[in-house]
């Protein structure tokens, strides 16, 4: 790292989420003076922050809400990371105006109505390239979103583009690729295979021949860094993300195992989806040469630290006699 943070007063909106939870505590390691929205001011709603709860000021904001914005009127970050959003791409079918209103005009209340800031970085998603002839995935791709939750992504891209146009401040923008690692939603891939192959559950997918690429989240969180560190603000998008492509069928023959599992495989017992992207992978050529960042941890053992932290997972919340369920 830079050393840049070290000192600066940081704040992280959606910092209870899977990936701001790393951030928060990566920056606090830096020695970071850290701020975090969340919903909810309760250590039970956001878990993943209880080893740093009284390290961090903790502000309870919902960003779709302006007049959650008022209590910032009179403070100044020297930078922001804007991580807060609706982020579950399937559902965001079912809650089209939810999706938008957390992605688009979130994003647009607090660039206008929030905190003063030195920097702000924009985290977005590869999910905006959508569909797309040809991997891997350039900055320089006419965006196909395909979901609610991508357009509204989108939106918010072109809002902190406008606002970067406008004011001329340093405001960064970057797409991050899948992400993987200890305390996401097992609603997400790994964590649900994981958590079946660990339990010994029957896995169903579809043929599996779909490809993705997944980023251990200490990757992510360095090039998150490394971006708004940088000194001067890059134009337009930049990647952060692997540039390595695993197959669907692959992941689940990994992850099976590397859990020792006895689960049951069923590749192929689902059908695609209609809307399937089926390839998806991250051209990081341009986060190299602007922030001179790379991953560092492989997705094998990034997998196994995964693995190894999901077991504790289960052990805990899936016990009925672990000290969490006596309570």
């Amino acid at each position: 790292m830079s050393g840049y943070y070290s000192g600066k007063n940081i704040l992280v909106t959606g910092g209870a989420g899977f990936i701001g939870s790393h951030l928060v505590k990566s920056l606090l390691s830096q020695g970071a003076q850290v701020s975090v929205t969340v919903k909810y001011k309760s250590i039970i709603d956001n878990v993943r922050l209880s080893p740093v709860w009284d390290q961090i000021d903790v502000y309870e904001a919902d960003l779709r809400n302006a007049d959650s914005l008022r209590q910032f009127s009179d403070s100044h970050f020297d930078a922001i990371f804007h991580l807060a959003a609706y982020n579950h791409v399937g559902d965001s079918f079912l809650h089209v105006g939810e999706a938008i209103m957390s992605n688009a005009m979130a994003t647009a209340n607090l660039m206008e109505m929030g905190p003063d800031y030195d920097r702000f970085l924009y985290m977005s998603t590869s999910e905006v390239y959508g569909y797309q002839e040809n991997v891997p995935f350039r900055e320089s791709f006419h965006p196909f979103p395909i979901s609610p939750y991508s357009v509204g992504k989108h939106a918010g891209e072109e809002y902190a583009r406008m606002k970067r146009h406008q004011t001329h401040k340093h405001i960064v923008m970057v797409r991050a690729f899948n992400t993987f690692g200890p305390y996401q939603s097992e609603r997400a891939v790994i964590p649900e295979l994981i958590i079946r192959c660990l339990r010994g559950l029957p896995i169903e997918t579809t043929k599996g021949t779909q490809t993705r690429e997944f980023n251990y989240v200490s990757n992510i969180v360095d090039g998150l860094c490394a971006a708004l560190a940088t000194n001067d603000a890059p134009e337009g998008i930049v990647n952060i993300g692997s540039n390595r492509e695993i197959a669907i069928r692959d992941l689940v023959q990994m992850i099976h195992k590397q859990c020792n599992s006895s689960s049951e495989l069923k590749i192929g017992a689902l059908p695609d989806r209609p809307t399937e992207i089926w390839r998806m992978c991250a051209d990081n050529s341009r986060a190299a040469d602007l922030f001179e960042w790379k991953p560092e941890v492989s997705f094998e053992d990034g997998l196994e630290k995964t693995v190894a932290w999901f077991r504790d997972y289960i052990d805990v919340f899936f016990n009925s006699t672990s000290a969490l369920n006596r309570l």
